[in-house]
């Protein structure tokens, strides 16, 4: 009861802060990426610009982490979704570093700062107010209210939180969820209220159960899960080359350099968080060649890499899901029996376990994004030898020390 209404209070908050970031990160993609070329007379999408904004969004993260108080906070390749809680002093330098990240065109989304912030400011407000209550309590209580308004239900928070370590080991599931799922509730409804988010495609139902799905789906998952493990033993290379750089300025400029040289190849479908452009890749799906989508898939998962390497703020959530969608969709294309909202849903899923090695999130977001219940019995099954494929591998994540 003590923790109910600050639960309420911190998912609203939660959903609003959210909010707020991507309405100023999207007001600035449109200045920058939309008005600007067109008030200088720039016709078309270029390859130098793409090159020019990415590097120069590079350098302003750079310039951020290096002169801003608060440096941003912790380098992201060492952080999870849900990581202890950053001094309240180095939020304002968290947020305009994902403003610009969000606004350049990074392959990143604002999952991972904007949780980092909203538990940052929870933790501060909480143990100074009601001090009785247990730190952890509060990262809890402001990471589901943060995850239930990106995703827009509490579902995704409860099953994300049922797999770590919160409160006593003889306290039931359900009470040590109840203060986090009312700030996801609430998270959710605002975002739901104020925004009407969508993390679904328009693809045709799923025809019905049949053997060989498993074998397809399996097979999906495992590819794409594969992929994604190509990524997780790179990423500690590729994050030492950027980091042997002369500081954070060279080091993210150069990351925005070659993440600008990727969005000249793959075009403006590979740039940003894949939240918007999964719709449109969907939606214009049969205009792109099985080598087209090849090439989308083999670009983005290049860009999640060096933008998870080089010091950008933001998450790889929301990009995995693009790309685990491509997959399906170029699965769809190689082998058209295979029925595209299963080729999509095990994309998703398969990649998703290898980068996040979190089960639940990754059958939640296969779901969701396909928007068939019919499915879920069939990808449950389809996680298992994907799970069994990434359980063991190394995580996607830096060890500090």
């Amino acid at each position: 009861m003590a923790l109910a209404l600050p639960a309420l209070l911190i998912g609203v908050g939660a959903s609003l802060l959210l909010l707020g970031v991507s309405t100023v990160a999207e007001a600035l993609q449109k200045a920058v990426w939309d008005r600007l070329p067109h008030a200088l007379g720039i016709g078309g999408e270029p390859a130098w610009w793409t090159f020019l904004i990415l590097t120069l969004a590079g350098a302003a993260v750079g310039l951020t982490v290096a002169k801003v108080p608060g440096r941003a906070g912790h380098d992201p390749a060492t952080e999870g979704l849900v990581a202890p809680p950053i001094p309240a002093r180095v939020v304002p330098s968290l947020l305009l570093a994902t403003v610009l990240t969000l606004a350049g065109g990074v392959s990143l989304g604002p999952e991972n700062p904007i949780t980092a912030v909203n538990v940052a400011l929870a933790f501060a407000l909480g143990t100074r107010f009601l001090p009785a209550a247990p730190g952890e309590a509060w990262v809890g209580i402001a990471a589901a209210g943060t995850i239930g308004a990106l995703f827009g239900t509490p579902v995704a928070a409860a099953l994300i939180l049922s797999e770590t370590a919160m409160g006593g080991p003889g306290t039931p599931l359900w009470d040590r969820l109840f203060a986090p799922l009312i700030a996801a509730g609430a998270g959710a409804l605002t975002t739901v209220a104020l925004a009407a988010p969508t993390l679904s495609v328009d693809v045709p139902g799923y025809r019905g159960f049949e053997l060989v799905d498993l074998v397809s789906g399996s097979v999906i998952a495992l590819v794409a899960c594969t992929l994604g493990l190509l990524l997780v033993y790179a990423f500690p290379h590729v994050h030492s080359v950027f980091h042997r750089l002369p500081g954070p300025v060279v080091g993210l400029a150069a990351g925005g350099a070659v993440l600008g040289v990727l969005g000249a190849v793959g075009g403006r479908i590979t740039l940003f968080k894949g939240l918007d452009e999964m719709k449109t890749l969907t939606g214009h799906a049969s205009s792109h060649s099985a080598g087209g989508l090849l090439l989308i898939i083999v670009v983005k998962l290049a860009a999640i890499l060096v933008a998870a390497s080089c010091g950008f703020r933001g998450g790889r959530i929301f990009p995995a899901v693009f790309t685990g969608l491509a997959i399906g969709l170029l699965a769809n294309r190689l082998v058209d029996a295979v029925p595209v909202s299963l080729a999509i849903g095990s994309g998703v899923l398969g990649l998703l376990v290898a980068l996040t090695r979190q089960g639940w999130l990754s059958l939640f977001m296969a779901v969701a994004v396909v928007t068939d219940i019919k499915l879920l019995p069939l990808l449950c099954v389809v996680t298992l030898p994907a799970w069994l494929l990434a359980t063991g591998r190394p995580e996607m994540l830096i060890k500090e020390g």
